[in-house]
């Protein structure tokens, strides 16, 4: 710092209100300290510090990475002064004051704020002038809804909120031309005792009066749709779309100007338009119609613009034109990997083909073709073959629409569902055994209450896994391992899995906001069935149940009930500090036909997304202890999740964010297995085995995706026997960190 001058250290706002939160003033302060991570870390500008005065590379890359020391301003501490006592003021707190202390300590100076908010006044009568009789029914009849009401602060926000409000159910009753200027507010503080008597006024419409050559005004008119056009090549660069239409069509009272491509049927834009002639305007009708078409990923572009025309019989009518731009219909991509394991070189070629229109309904058909082999070295006698093999197939179609037989048409636009049809095959072969994997999908996903909620229902899921070859060695094996480890049989067992499931998702977030303001919340859950219609077509078809249970074509299937829910609330301090706390559990229940969960239904913990001091796969069920992960990860698995996060995360500079973190968790079996002593659920014991961990994390933030990486430690062990499962006493670093990389936030 030059001499006189000194580094703003901190500043401290302080409100003796408790109805004004000193957060809510700091976006007011003119001047703020250079930012320190977790409040401590003061990294921005120490980078900047380690530049030099010469203009180099090395300079000013630090300078740009870095940031600059606050000098303090005096002028600006007054300009914030001003800034505050005026935000106080349009709060209600109109005699308010600030008094400024500051401290100064070698080079450093902090500043304080004291907000004196004196008595704010309040709102002791509020009356309404509003001479167009059409339009003062409506609003006082909607005044229950009035965010301004009688004993609250005079805050002058809320005086806006109100005024859009009222303008934004206006534009939804057909008044397309209204706007929140024609709403004013007088108020009349002079009624004494801090009270504000307060008036809203709702002005005229003004009109050109061409006889006097003057300003005429008239009542607010109500629009009605006249027309409802399409341009299917609508060019944003071009002014004239005329030259553009190659074919005119009227289709349900709607005209369509096509150009040369006819890329969408006429009843998929008709059906995606909730904009009808004879309608009277509604702003709710257009931003529903703008959301239905942006879910046509063959559409690059979407405009909606009306013309204003007065009709021979003086009423007011509106041309609606939808501008409709065609993007990029097919997509195809290709995946190369290599691979050496242990000396065995091995290769997988992926194909990937994408079409946005297959049938001219803006239908996405996805396809996916895998292919992978490796040479296997050594003695392959008595084995199936010398190489590992795969060969994999997806294939899928989403319809922006439902496809379903009993739903009604208003119900399938106000959802504005998607159906999924897919359908996959895996063939593995291997040295041991030869399996196939295979399965197909049909499920719904919809959204409602401007996507806060988000709906996914599939339908109907089946999974089929079949071994039609093995070797006798292998099978040996696995006869010997299941008896007492009856999860490994299953896994290489043919098996059946019929489900349904419905997952419901809330959040207040915006998948359109990069930056988020205020704090966020999402709420996860899961609910999933398997194998009743099948059990109860069994029941009816054979009454006497097999001891071996029921099966479809030669396989058993399998039965279960799975729940599963996740709650996430962030506290977002200001854009560079947020606190993210998360609770979620599950439960897996087989019962009827199954006496064990398949083991791709159950939970496992550990891993980036759980308790990061362990790997994924590596923790639990209960206390059970595994004497070798590498070859004991099928025991350590359960029917039964609990996972506890909290998150502090704090930009460190640039895009980079660094995060510090307490997990704890685990997972438990319904039943008791020999093969996972001490993993059992019992409630006076489960919170006994919650296994804790602590660390640091660092993110790379880019908006639209984030690069993570944890690092995790053991804080408490349940597995340890014989001393205190309290590891971080004696922490070991080789034996208790576990590091992990992932894209996203892991809650």
């Amino acid at each position: 710092m030059p001499k006189g001058e000194y580094l703003l250290d901190r500043v401290k706002i302080t409100v003796d209100d408790k109805r004004i939160k000193s957060s809510d003033l700091k976006p007011y302060l003119r001047q703020t300290p250079n930012h320190k991570t977790f409040g401590i870390i003061g990294l921005p500008l120490a980078l900047y510090n380690l530049s030099g005065s010469k203009d180099n590379r090395w300079n000013r890359f630090m300078q740009r990475i870095g940031t600059p020391p606050v000098v303090y301003d005096s002028l600006l501490t007054e300009k914030s002064v001003e800034e505050i006592e005026k935000a106080m003021s349009n709060r209600g707190f109109m005699e308010a004051r600030v008094e400024v202390d500051t401290v100064t300590k070698k080079r450093k100076l902090r500043v304080t704020y004291n907000v004196k908010s004196g008595e704010p006044y309040v709102l002791r009568d509020v009356t309404y002038n509003i001479p167009d009789d059409s339009l003062a029914g409506f609003i006082l009849r909607d005044t229950a809804y009035s965010v301004i009401k009688k004993g609250a602060l005079f805050d002058h926000s809320l005086l806006d909120q109100e005024r859009q409000r009222i303008t934004a159910r206006l534009k939804n009753r057909g008044y397309y031309a209204f706007n929140k200027e024609f709403i004013t507010f007088a108020a009349d503080t002079t009624v004494g005792n801090h009270m504000v008597d307060l008036e809203l006024n709702l002005l005229p419409f003004p009109v050109a009066d061409t006889a006097n050559s003057d300003i005429a005004y008239v009542s607010h008119k109500k629009y009605r749709i006249r027309n409802v056009s399409f341009i299917t090549e609508y060019n944003p660069m071009n002014i004239d779309q005329r030259h553009f239409v190659a074919d005119t069509v009227l289709y349900d009272g709607f005209t369509i100007y096509y150009g040369e491509k006819q890329y969408l049927r006429s009843s998929v834009l008709v059906n995606n338009c909730f904009i009808r002639p004879g309608q009277i305007y509604s702003t709710r009708n257009v931003d529903n119609t703008l959301t239905a078409f942006g879910r046509l990923r063959v559409l690059k572009y979407v405009n909606i613009q009306f013309m204003p025309i007065k009709g021979e019989d003086g009423e007011m009518y509106l041309d609606c034109y939808i501008m409709l731009t065609e993007g990029k219909t097919q997509t195809i991509s290709t995946e190369l990997e290599g691979t050496n394991s242990a000396g065995d070189f091995g290769f997988a070629i992926g194909v990937n083909y994408q079409h946005r229109n297959i049938f001219r309904g803006s239908q996405t058909f996805n396809t996916k073709v895998r292919a992978a082999y490796e040479s296997i070295s050594g003695d392959v006698g008595g084995l199936i073959s010398n190489n590992y093999l795969e060969l994999g197939l997806e294939a899928g179609i989403s319809f922006p629409k439902y496809i379903f037989p009993f739903a009604k048409e208003k119900s399938r636009q106000r959802l504005r569902p998607t159906t999924d049809l897919t359908l996959n095959g895996n063939f593995q072969q291997r040295p041991e055994y030869i399996r196939i994997i295979a399965g197909a999908g049909w499920g719904y996903k919809w959204y409602s209450h401007y996507n806060m909620f988000r709906h996914k229902l599939d339908l109907i899921d089946i999974n089929y896994i079949y071994l039609p070859k093995t070797t006798a060695e292998f099978k040996q094996n696995i006869d010997e391992l299941s008896v007492d480890n009856p999860m490994l049989r299953y896994s290489y067992e043919d098996h059946f899995i019929m489900r349904m499931a419905y997952a419901f998702y809330m959040s207040n977030l915006r998948p359109s906001a990069i930056n988020q303001s205020g704090n966020i919340y999402t709420l996860r859950t899961v609910t999933e069935i398997a194998g009743n219609l099948l059990y109860g077509i069994s029941c009816l078809t054979d009454p006497g149940r097999p001891e071996s249970g029921y099966s479809i074509l030669g396989i058993r299937y399998a039965q279960y009930f799975k729940q599963d829910i996740d709650y996430t609330y962030t506290f977002v301090f200001n854009e560079k500090n947020s606190l993210a706390l998360h609770a979620g559990a599950g439960i897996a229940i087989p019962y009827g036909n199954s006496e064990m969960l398949p083991f791709e239904k159950r939970y496992f913990s550990g891993g980036a997304n759980s308790v990061r001091g362990w790997s994924v796969r590596d923790l639990g069920p209960g206390s059970y202890q595994s004497m070798n992960p590498t070859a004991d990860f099928m025991n350590q698995c359960g029917d039964i999740r609990i996972d506890l996060n909290i998150e502090y995360r704090s930009k460190l500079i640039w895009k980079l964010e660094l995060a510090a973190f307490i997990d704890a968790g685990n997972i438990w079996t319904i039943r008791s297995y020999d093969s996972q002593p001490g993993g059992v659920f019992k409630f006076n014991t489960f919170y006994k085995q919650l296994a804790m961990a602590y660390g640091l994390g660092l993110r790379l933030d880019f908006n639209y995706f984030i690069l993570r990486l944890d690092l995790g430690m053991k804080l408490y062990n349940p597995a340890v026997t014989g001393k205190s499962k309290w590891v971080i006493t004696y922490q070991n670093f080789q034996r208790d960190a576990a590091l992990h990389f992932a894209i996203g936030y892991p809650f």
